[in-house]
């Protein structure tokens, strides 16, 4: 026997996710009206959407600057998205002050991981496999790929957990954020300034 399905439920979960009237319905429809197996649904709906448009050319967007409280730190970055309608909307200017905000409080250095020096990479790569030896091969090799995994999540912005919802990656945000507008979102660029250094 199906739920019946109520406007209501469909606008509160549109509200929560961002969705398409439709495509609430559906999630709703499919698991007979629990909310929380709906967000579930929509979410990987919307990472597979995102990765869809992964390829897509993103030549619009904004550079925003942040100054962080106290003037002592700043950033300037660049997102870029497919349309100045969408680089007009107030959600996607949201979102690269919010960006801006982030790189200002966790410091990340580059935007994705194929950014990182190869150098760099292998010092800590080499760090890590000191800090295990005389353990057996395979697990030195495991622990030292979950060193590296963590060295990401401090250094690259994507991998970092998003400051306003740690539970996210900054990626996942800006996933979202693909879902919601319809259109690639990338950071193209950033540079972060702190006074005295």
């Amino acid at each position: 026997m199906s739920t019946t399905i109520t406007a209501q439920q469909v606008n509160d979960l549109r509200s929560q996710t961002g969705a398409g009237l439709m495509d609430c319905k559906r999630a709703l429809v499919e698991t007979n009206g629990n909310i929380e197996e709906a967000i579930t649904i929509l979410r990987k709906k919307g990472a597979a959407s995102a990765a869809k448009r992964a390829d897509r050319e993103a030549k619009e967007g904004l550079i925003e600057s942040y100054i962080h409280v106290g003037g002592k730190v700043g950033v300037l970055i660049e997102v870029n998205c497919e349309t100045d309608f969408v680089a007009r909307n107030d959600d996607f200017k949201a979102l690269v002050r919010n960006l801006g905000m982030h790189i200002a409080a966790a410091n990340p250095l580059y935007v994705t991981r194929d950014q990182v020096p190869e150098a760099e990479l292998n010092a800590e790569r080499e760090i890590a496999a000191a800090q295990v030896a005389g353990k057996p091969p395979a697990a030195v090799q495991k622990i030292v790929e979950g060193k590296l995994e963590k060295f990401y999540s401090t250094i690259v912005l994507l991998d970092q957990p998003y400051v306003k919802v740690p539970e996210k990656s900054v990626k996942e945000i800006i996933t979202e954020a693909i879902a919601k507008t319809g259109e690639n979102i990338q950071v193209r660029r950033f540079v972060r300034y702190q006074l005295g250094s």
